[in-house]
């Protein structure tokens, strides 16, 4: 008879180490640093522009989890899995700065176990991709024309956009009620 620690060793795949393991290591790190600007918020004040931007904390989360989802599309479908930035609209753009806020019909908790989904799915690719895979840029003013990204090189974009905006999320709940999540 199988004993239940054998049956567990079975069953549990092993733990990631090298690459694989740096990249989730400090993918967790940034984004829990983006999670905490939100600890003990009300759904009013995550959705507070507290400086002259535009910027919430829930908007944040909300983008980074948008951003970093269609990311991930990318290394599994190529460009076409992102829209062709170049062919954007007005209307396309204006539409596109919801992103960076909390709807009416939106709440943190929402917005957060959203998140939690997408990165659980990232955390997945990192864990079984091949890194060297590589497509494509999608058609964009911001991108060098018939640039290639590897899977590797877009964790490290996700990777930065996410602490990035940590960082801009930590500005913002600072105003709103003076706490710090990085100082």
């Amino acid at each position: 008879m199988t004993g239940t620690t054998d049956l567990q060793a079975e069953t549990t795949a092993p733990a990631l180490t090298g690459e694989r393991a740096d990249l989730l290591e400090q993918l967790g790190k940034s984004r829990f640093f983006l999670r905490f600007t939100a600890n003990e918020l009300t759904d009013g004040q995550a959705g507070h522009r507290s400086t002259v931007s535009g910027l919430t904390v829930g908007g944040l989360i909300k983008h980074v989890a948008s951003v970093e989802k269609v990311w991930v599309d990318f290394i599994l479908g190529g460009p076409s899995a992102m829209p062709d930035f170049s062919a954007m609209t007005e209307e396309d753009f204006a539409a596109r700065e919801n992103e960076f806020r909390l709807l009416e019909d939106e709440t943190l908790e929402g917005v957060l176990a959203a998140y939690a989904e997408v990165a659980a799915r990232t955390d997945a690719l990192v864990a079984t991709v091949d890194l060297d895979a590589a497509h494509p840029l999608p058609k964009a003013p911001w991108f060098d024309q018939d640039a290639k990204w590897s899977a590797r090189r877009v964790f490290l974009h996700v990777i930065a956009e996410t602490s990035q905006h940590a960082g801009h999320a930590d500005i913002v709940r600072e105003a709103i009620d003076g706490a710090k999540s990085m100082g």
